[in-house]
């Protein structure tokens, strides 16, 4: 997976409480089992006019100023619900890398690491000057620095964030567990050398 180290950009305000993995993408796409393309179904119910398919342009990510949003600032319980891991591959394929909200469900905060999506935790207070500047749509981007955990808005100001150690070991160096596997490849191999040569029956 991509690596993950300082982001740039645009922040959607979507300050909506338990937002579930069904309005994130709903159970209709779950069909799939690549990782691309469910972008375009992002929050489709709330994105999609359902008797016409056409978008209803209020909705934050139809906005002109949103279109291109890489993080997203969210409500409280962000990702409850089922544990669809298509919720965090919708967000990535759409561009959003950064999620930013008070709380997140376990597995959908889990399932974020493990596909490059970085979910910061903060206190109300913080969410709320972040959404805020994210309500300025284009003309205010903010800038996620994870080897610092930090996030710098456009005014200057700056919020620090914590993050456990070795989940921020692999977003830097974008290790999922099978690129954590690899990374032991050769202590693999030699065990399996020499298990064949202990163990030929095996």
């Amino acid at each position: 997976m991509d690596k993950f180290t300082v982001l740039t950009g645009v922040a959607a305000p979507l300050p909506i409480r338990n937002v579930d993995t069904d309005m994130i993408i709903p159970k209709q796409f779950l069909k799939t089992i690549k990782r691309t393309g469910l972008g375009k179904s992002l929050f489709y119910e709330m994105r999609y006019d359902p008797a016409t398919g056409k978008e209803i342009e209020d909705f934050v990510l139809n906005k002109p100023q949103y279109r291109k949003a890489t993080i997203l600032v969210a409500g409280d319980n962000f990702g409850c619900g089922s544990s669809r891991e298509h919720a965090p591959w919708a967000l990535l394929d759409f561009g959003i890398r950064c999620v930013i909200a008070t709380d997140f469900a376990d597995i959908f905060y889990n399932n974020c690491f493990q596909n490059g999506i970085l979910p910061i935790k903060l206190p109300q207070a913080d969410v709320d000057k972040l959404m805020d500047d994210a309500n300025r749509g284009a003309n205010a981007t903010i800038t996620v620095d994870l080897e610092n955990q930090e996030i710098r808005g456009p005014d200057g100001g700056v919020i620090k964030f914590d993050i456990d150690p070795f989940r921020k070991h692999c977003l830097l160096n974008g290790l999922d567990n099978i690129g954590l596997t690899l990374e032991k490849g050769s202590t693999i191999s030699s065990f399996e050398k020499t298990t064949a040569s202990s163990r030929p029956w095996l």
